[in-house]
């Protein structure tokens, strides 16, 4: 079983300055995008506009909530909470006009932040999967948004709510589909919602489950709420472990990995390391404070680890290039509000706190800024996504902005 699903990629021909400009296109159809590193393989996309401000192609409120967006098959699926439910959309992803919505009973729950849904849809064999916070599981039909199975992880299966809710997105593996809830994940049949295996019932981490290659066999990272885990997908055996202790339990972002190394990183004052995992065990390479991420899951591209250091909350937080091997600083940019972070053909797309869109090189020599452009205002916690020509952006209070970045398309 191979965990690394195929991307599914599209030639479009473009006009620009009278010379014809290719973009390589993509759909992002789960947390993280279809290769699960936060890497778009979408290439010569818009990196910076005349007149210094992307074209807004459009905007719709989905209401309060931190989960990102999914595009798959020309639709755009997210949550967001008003009045007392959180309600997953379905939108047109070139127009932004509501498709279906399906809602479910649950309160704002506003601890400390805005509340809200926190976990990102994930769409699969034409179903769509979505976690809430309270532990309830839904598999929709992605075409119309209908129930197909719903259950409950906390009251069926006993697992712990974490303090902030469930935040992990689903994960699909062949025909099960895998939560980051229990002491290291529950597994159900992807068809009925029938538990295919369930762990511990001690509270998760809030990061999604991450497939990788441990010796040679799939394998799945899940940050647990004092460690990281290797479970292997069919039957949740846990391969290996490793301790990774955050104040309050806040594990959120994603392991990012490479080869046989993986970095991990948690804010709180936590900071961020390097594993070595092999042989069923995992010891670790270097640790060090430079990428404290609180919830932006950072990238790794040519041997260089990307993130952004939200040390200093949502004020003076800095993003962040480290060597891999070493943790060596590559470079920082000037202080700026936290964010999140993506990358896409050599260049990285940082959405700041304040909701600044950032586009920068993904290089190790130096931060060069090629772009900076004000897109939604408020709080913006939430990963961009990059597919098929648009970034889509999301703020705490359910703004989606979609803006146009393909070469050659009209920029004002």
């Amino acid at each position: 079983m191979n965990p690394i699903l195929l991307t599914r990629l599209a030639a479009a021909s473009l006009i620009s300055l009278g010379a014809i400009a290719s973009l390589q296109a993509e759909d992002w159809p789960r947390y993280r995008g279809s290769n699960f590193d936060g890497i778009s393989r979408e290439k010569n996309w818009l990196g910076a506009w005349p007149g210094g401000q992307p074209k807004s192609l459009w905007k719709k409120n989905v209401g309060v909530g931190f989960a990102s967006m999914v595009v798959s098959g020309g639709h755009l699926f997210t949550t967001g909470h008003a009045g007392k439910e959180d309600r997953v959309y379905c939108l047109d992803a070139t127009t932004g006009t509501e498709v279906w919505s399906f809602a479910y009973a649950q309160n704002l729950d506003p601890k400390y932040y805005e509340g809200g849904p926190s976990a990102t849809p994930t769409v699969h064999g034409g179903r769509v999967y979505v976690l809430g916070k309270q532990g309830d599981a839904f598999c929709l039909d992605a075409a119309t948004g209908k129930p197909v199975w719903t259950r409950n992880l906390h009251k069926e299966h006993g697992a712990e709510l974490p303090d902030w809710g469930f935040a992990g997105s689903a994960h699909v593996e062949g025909d099960v589909v895998i939560f980051n809830a229990g002491t290291s994940g529950i597994a159900l049949r992807a068809d009925t919602g029938d538990k295919v295996w369930a762990s511990g019932k001690d509270a998760s981490g809030y990061a999604t489950p991450v497939p990788f290659i441990s010796d040679g066999k799939p394998a799945l990272a899940l940050f647990g709420a004092k460690q990281v885990f290797a479970v292997e997908p069919r039957t949740g055996k846990v391969l290996w472990q490793h301790p990774w202790v955050t104040e309050y339990d806040v594990n959120a972002a994603d392991p990012a990995v490479n080869g046989d190394l993986m970095f991990l990183s948690s804010g709180y004052g936590k900071g961020g390391g390097v594993i070595r995992f092999g042989g069923g065990k995992a010891e670790q390479v270097w640790f060090n404070k430079e990428i404290r991420a609180h919830f932006s899951s950072p990238v790794v591209i040519g041997g260089y680890v990307y993130g952004v250091d939200g040390q200093g909350g949502d004020r003076d937080s800095k993003l962040k290039c480290l060597d891999l091997k070493t943790g060596k600083v590559q470079w920082q940019s000037p202080d700026s509000s936290t964010g999140s972070l993506i990358a896409a053909d050599g260049k990285l797309i940082w959405v700041t706190g304040s909701g600044e869109l950032v586009v920068a090189e993904a290089s190790p020599t130096a931060y060069r800024e090629l772009a900076r452009a004000q897109v939604t205002g408020g709080k913006c916690w939430t990963a961009p996504v990059l597919a098929n020509g648009k970034v889509y952006i999301r703020n705490a209070k359910g703004d989606v902005v979609c803006v146009d970045v393909k070469s050659g398309g009209k920029v004002s």
